[in-house]
């Protein structure tokens, strides 16, 4: 009896703790439903739904024609929830799927991507990174037909999530003067930096309420801060151009195992920058873009402003060409420092203009002594007065500021002046220095650089950069006429000889400045060379700069000077407003039998005799010319020398493009009939890939 009491006392208690337990929770939900329950939805919007930024679509960068330089592009990171397809999916599919990215990424081989999608399933992972890189919309579809991830997001636990990143259809072209942007969509350097708050637009903010798999939907509840992208910038750079200019330049620091160089391509009246080109050698001996050298460093220009010190010179002394000072042996002291030129046993007697042509140290320098000595001050107003001592105020940020000693300063000594007026003991961008040889060609006028013309909103723009004139006219213009004749001669007779060209003139100053390193100058070089083409009415301005050569050729002359020819005839053969009309001597020979001209001879001969007109040929040739010998028909052979232009006058159109096109040479032609014109001359230099201009007749 005792046993049965006790059994039925603890179900009734058993009894009682349940049904307190049952009032507690259902006094709970009346309490979390009618009491706090403005409080509980508060907390599951606030964790259902986040206000988050929007970010903006940055604005894309454009050559000079509208070619694209960066634009924003959609990409993805593929990543992968391991818990969401079915067995059967899951192993028919996992061997083709491992395999196919593996090939497709290359990070993994196909062993490791299985391992590392099947632990994931196995541990129950909703979230695994797959490729360490992103990829673009075309590699999405792709992988969207791919074993598992055919079944899609829910099915297949494919994930793409999706992020606006740069993308340069041109690569490395250009890469770091078009710039980078991290992370945050700030620029880091270059264009993408200098004009960021036009690039990046303003972020906008939206309500996102969270959806299955973690992902956030957009809510539209009329709060929403639309986002506005950024603009567009058009640039002056030529995308043909400054390809020429960076593979003349990657070839020649590779030939001279040189640390760095640089090329700027400048339009003479514009100011506009055409190409810029910065290489410099990694730590695995390959050359990159990694710094903007024509920008933004500052050094010793050595040689090239040497010219600034003969203007000065002619300006204040009414010094002529023709003047001349005696250099000695090549040795002249100067106080406590002896002064060297770089002709052993020296020049003796020279002139102004030879001077300038042999680039001789101690002729510039003891002019500028005996002319500014007691008033160095009067050297710099000139310096002053040229623009070069004053910042460009260039568009890109980080422009290298000029540096020179002031006459006043503690640092001034004796032979500060003649080191000066070579180079030395002063500070200089590249671009500071092309855009001082660029008002030479100019005119007198010097122009600022420009690399960006406008900032546009689809085809409206925004701001128009027109061309910004620093001096209207650093010098007489007798004075530029006279060193523009100096520049030439460079070319023609002296430092520069080996760059001297027979279709168009090249005018320019070679550079070579000794580098100092722990306070004193070394045997290792800064060599450059400065100038502009066609001489005669220049359209082109450049600079080219190669830091440290390598070998037996480490002078301007020889390193910087080729470069610049290598471009400038590259350049001359895509430009075809440099090229000047067929003189008259080279007009066709009309005779008596104007439709016979020019062409294959096998051709013309087999028309001749069908139609029963003499011809005769003294020596076998395969392209022949006629000329009249009575009333028959003479065949001269047509020179056909390599890489010369060849004389495609009375040819017919056929024939001509046959043999330019096996030249290498792309062919614009117009009218109908023979060839009456060609924009190059017979026996000219031909460059593959460059453009000739026949007209029909």
């Amino acid at each position: 009896m005792n046993i049965k009491r006790s059994i039925v006392l603890r179900v009734r208690i058993a009894f009682i703790i349940m049904f307190v337990f049952a009032l507690a929770i259902i006094y709970k939900i009346i309490e979390i439903k009618y009491i706090e329950g403005d409080k509980w939805v508060e907390m599951a919007e606030s964790i259902g739904f986040r206000d988050k930024e929007v970010n903006a679509v940055r604005g894309n960068i454009y050559s000079d024609d509208g070619s694209l330089l960066a634009t924003s592009l959609p990409f993805y990171r593929v990543a992968f929830d391991a818990t969401v397809c079915d067995d059967e999916v899951f192993n028919y599919g996992v061997d083709s799927l491992s395999m196919m990215l593996a090939a497709h990424f290359g990070d993994r081989n196909k062993a490791s991507y299985k391992r590392l999608i099947k632990q994931a399933r196995a541990k129950g992972d909703r979230y695994i990174v797959l490729g360490k890189r992103y990829i673009n919309y075309r590699e999405k579809k792709e992988l969207e037909s791919w074993p598992i991830f055919r079944k899609g997001q829910m099915k297949g636990g494919v994930i793409f999530e999706k992020e606006n990143r740069r993308y340069k259809p041109f690569r490395q072209l250009a890469a770091r003067t078009v710039g980078f942007t991290n992370s945050e969509k700030k620029g880091v350097v270059g264009l993408e930096f200098s004009f960021n708050n036009n690039l990046a637009g303003q972020n906008g903010r939206a309500v996102f309420q969270k959806v299955g798999n973690g992902n956030l939907k957009q809510i539209y509840d009329g709060n929403e801060v639309k986002a506005i992208d950024g603009f567009d910038i058009q640039t002056t750079i030529d995308i043909n151009l400054q390809d020429v200019a960076e593979s003349s330049l990657r070839k020649h620091l590779q030939k001279h195992d040189a640390n760095y160089g640089c090329v700027v391509v400048m339009e003479v009246a514009t100011g506009e920058i055409k190409a810029i080109a910065n290489l410099s050698k990694n730590s695995a001996g390959k050359y990159r873009e990694r710094y903007n050298y024509a920008v933004a460093s500052s050094v010793e220009p050595g040689s090239t402003f040497k010219i600034a010190s003969a203007i000065a010179l002619m300006e204040e002394t009414g010094l002529e060409l023709s003047d001349t000072i005696y250099t000695g042996k090549g040795e002249f002291k100067f106080y406590d420092r002896t002064m060297r030129d770089h002709k052993p046993g020296g020049y003796g007697t020279v002139t102004l203009k030879e001077a300038i042509e042999k680039s001789s140290n101690i002729a510039i320098s003891r002019w500028v002594d005996q002319s500014f000595n007691t008033k160095p001050q009067r050297f710099m107003e000139y310096v002053r007065s040229f623009g070069l001592s004053e910042p460009l105020n260039f568009q890109m940020v980080g422009e290298g500021k000029p540096y020179f000693k002031d006459p006043n300063a503690s640092d001034w000594y004796g032979t500060t002046l003649p080191w000066m007026s070579i180079g030395y003991e002063l500070r200089m961008s590249p671009l500071h220095m092309l855009t001082f040889y660029n008002a030479i060609a100019n005119e007198g006028k010097m122009v600022a650089p420009i690399i960006v013309k406008s900032i546009r909103k689809a085809d409206d723009v925004i701001e128009h950069y027109d061309t910004r004139v620093i001096r209207d006219q650093i010098s007489r213009k007798e004075t530029l006429r006279k060193v523009r004749k100096a520049l030439e001669g460079v070319v023609e007779r002296g430092t520069a000889m080996n760059i001297k060209g027979t279709d168009y003139n090249i005018a320019g100053k070679t550079g070579t400045a000794q580098k100092v390193k722990n306070g004193r100058y070394t045997k290792s070089y800064y060599t450059s060379f400065a100038g502009y083409f066609p001489a005669k009415q220049p359209k082109y301005s450049c600079i080219v700069v190669i830091d440290s050569p390598k070998g037996y050729f480490q002078y301007g002359s020889d390193v910087a000077a080729p470069v610049f020819k290598e471009i400038a005839d590259k350049i001359f053969s895509l430009d075809l407003n440099l090229h000047q009309p067929l003189p008259s001597k080279f007009a066709v020979e009309k005779g008596i039998f104007p439709v016979i001209q020019s062409g294959k001879y096998d051709d013309l001969n087999l028309i001749c005799n069908k139609l029963g007109i003499s011809n005769h040929l003294s020596e076998p040739a395969e392209w022949v010319k006629a000329s009249i010998d009575g009333t028959s028909i003479k065949w001269n052979e047509k020179s056909q020398s390599e890489g010369l232009m060849p004389d495609l006058r009375g040819m017919t159109g056929r024939d001509a493009l046959f043999l330019l096109e096996n030249k290498g040479v792309r062919v614009e032609v117009s009218g109908k009939g023979r060839v009456a014109k060609q924009s190059q001359l017979p026996g000219s230099r031909l460059i593959r890939g460059s453009y000739v201009t026949l007209t029909l007749e």
